[in-house]
């Protein structure tokens, strides 16, 4: 006969959905405040974070206070690798900013202990709930973002109510309380368990707060002594480190260093934590007494009643315990973060090729950035390594300019044919990135910046055509034998200094831009103006000396087209420096 299911199977059954159901709206809520705070900060959090000196103690403090504001310390250390990967923070800036990432996070579990157990928030969840739907409704694209954070702020303590209430009294199945306790018997080796089950849970997750919230409830409800606990805190701070890692495995090599410093700073405070774990334990349980609370490090201690003394003990315990560790951590190892970098560095070496490590995206690698502002400003950064790059392709053609061996022009025809595949790929990356932005809800602003790096990608693409093009005219000169003299390769070089020279101020107003002190552009339309003057120059001076019979006409015509092609080329940069200053004016 078919098994029936009971009422109490069905509530059973009905109970863990609805547990599983009350996580997921505490995750969701978590990465919705966060996402709200974020995108209402904006581009501001770069200048906080660019702030950062040679001092140490403002790193940590910069790390605790974005945290404490976008309240995850995954988010503000994967945008500290992305930060990394764009090169607007250094390895060692980067280091302290994690650092004090870990004591930010601390927070929410205070906030959890303090709001979610002492004080019922739920009560005023659904009002919120009802101000954060008005705010959403707004025109204003700040105001929009303030309703996210109040509907993941009310979702979140919502989602913890839930939890609380879905969670099942093990007193009334003693079999079950004892195969959960008995794990806990095995001496130091039950601390172990817990750890990797703390560590397991957040990799699962990907969130160190809702991992915390399960062990606090889990504390509260009596399911675990408070050495487990503590022991599966350890684990989450493990565990919390695998989300900068999976952001930093398509990074470059800093920001692959800058995750890896994340895990070994987590990992040595794990380490020197178990070592002194009964002690460290002993610490805390003597500070929650001087608050006047119960020790809950003390032998025998248990949590009878969630809602009394013993309860409120076991929280404000372990959510000290998770203070004290990152903070005591932080304080051993903020003195060695010119030693871990080294250490990373050698772990994690460059490319040894390169020639290919100069043909590789630098800045964008770990995808988009957590607000599509900062997001833009680490595309724009590549946007000048594509400049850069491309000038890279003058000197190339340059040189085949006035390159007489056909082996070693060849050679050089080779690498412009690939510096334009180059480009083609980077102009490709750079708009997929940018789509990938844009699809988010961005403000006007980061939609008129947007639109004009389409515009400068797009003429960055075309000089590297451009090269590739030069080359091809000489390759067909050298076909049909022909050869510049040295004067006419003198005039030809000298229009390639000019065009040099039209690079070297894109890319300082491309620079200028980025730092937003881009307030003319007379030294672009200076640069043309030299560029198209000696065009005309050398045109005149050409059309007379084949009217003369001085010079062979089809080898004046490859000559006039590698100058035509080079004035195009100014024609190109001034566009990247119009568009620029058209866009300041836009946004300012």
């Amino acid at each position: 006969m078919p098994k029936i299911l009971t009422s109490e199977k069905i509530m059973g059954i009905l109970q863990i959905f609805t547990l599983l159901g009350a996580m997921g709206m505490f995750l969701y809520g978590m990465n919705l405040m966060s996402s709200g705070l974020q995108k209402a900060a904006g581009d501001r959090l770069r200048g906080f974070l660019s702030a950062m000196t040679s001092n140490p103690f403002k790193r940590v403090m910069t790390g605790v206070g974005i945290t404490a504001l976008i309240q995850s310390s995954s988010a503000t250390t994967v945008m500290v690798v992305s930060f990394v990967n764009a090169g607007l923070l250094t390895l060692v800036q980067a280091i302290g900013v994690i650092m004090g990432a870990n004591i930010g996070t601390t927070i929410t579990a205070w906030m959890v202990s303090l709001l979610g157990f002492k004080a019922d928030i739920s009560i005023l969840a659904v009002p919120l709930m009802l101000l954060g739907f008005l705010f959403s409704n707004s025109k204003k694209n700040q105001h929009r973002n303030i309703g996210e954070l109040i509907v993941g702020f009310s979702l979140l303590f919502l989602g913890l109510s839930f939890m609380k209430e879905s969670v099942p009294d093990l007193k009334q199945t003693p079999e079950v309380l004892e195969f959960v306790r008995q794990w806990s018997g095995y001496g130091f080796w039950s601390v172990l368990i817990f750890l990797g089950v703390g560590t397991i849970l957040t990799l699962i997750l990907q969130s160190s707060s809702a991992t915390m919230a399960i062990t606090l409830i889990m504390l509260s409800m009596g399911w675990i002594p408070f050495p487990m606990a503590c022991a599966m805190v350890l684990g989450e701070n493990i565990g919390t480190t695998i989300t900068a890692n999976i952001a930093a495995s398509v990074g470059n090599p800093s920001a692959k260093r800058a995750a890896l410093s994340h895990t070994i700073f987590n990992v040595f405070g794990v380490i020197w934590a178990l070592i002194l774990f009964r002690p460290f334990l002993s610490l805390v349980g003597k500070i929650i007494e001087l608050m006047g609370f119960p020790n809950p490090a003390a032998e025998g201690f248990a949590v009878s009643n969630p809602d009394g003394a013993d309860g409120t003990a076991a929280l404000y315990g372990l959510s000290m315990l998770h203070t004290l560790f990152n903070l005591i951590n932080t304080i051993i190892l903020v003195w060695f973060t010119g030693l871990i970098a080294k250490v990373v560095t050698k772990i994690i070496k460059e490319p040894e090729n390169k020639e290919e490590k100069a043909f590789r995206l630098k800045y964008i690698g770990a995808g988009p950035l957590a607000t599509p502002e900062l997001a833009t400003e680490q595309a724009f950064k590549e946007i000048i390594h594509f400049a850069q790059i491309s000038k890279n392709g003058l000197g190339y053609a340059r040189a085949a300019i006035n390159e007489t061996d056909s082996d070693k022009f060849d050679e050089l025809r080779g690498k412009l044919v690939k510096y334009e595949e180059i480009s083609d790929r980077i102009e490709y990356e750079i708009a997929t990135f940018l789509n990938a932005v844009s699809a988010e809800e961005i403000s006007e602003r980061t939609s008129v910046m947007i639109k004009a790096m389409y515009k400068i990608i797009g003429e960055l693409e075309s000089l590297g055509d451009s090269g590739e093009s030069i080359s091809r005219i000489l390759s067909r000169r050298n076909i049909h034998k022909k050869t510049f003299d040295a004067d006419t390769v003198k005039k030809l070089n000298a229009m390639v200094d000019l065009v040099d020279n039209a690079y070297d101020v894109m890319i300082l107003n491309l620079s200028l831009a980025f730092d937003g002190k881009l307030e003319e552009i007379s030294n672009a339309y200076a640069a043309e103006d030299r560029v198209n003057n000696l065009r005309n120059d050398l045109r005149d001076e050409e059309i007379e000396s084949i009217e003369s019979d001085r010079k062979n006409y089809q080898t004046s015509v490859y000559y006039m087209d590698i100058v035509s092609e080079l004035e195009t080329m100014g024609d190109f940069m001034i566009n990247v420096s119009q568009t620029l200053y058209k866009t300041k004016l836009k946004i300012s």
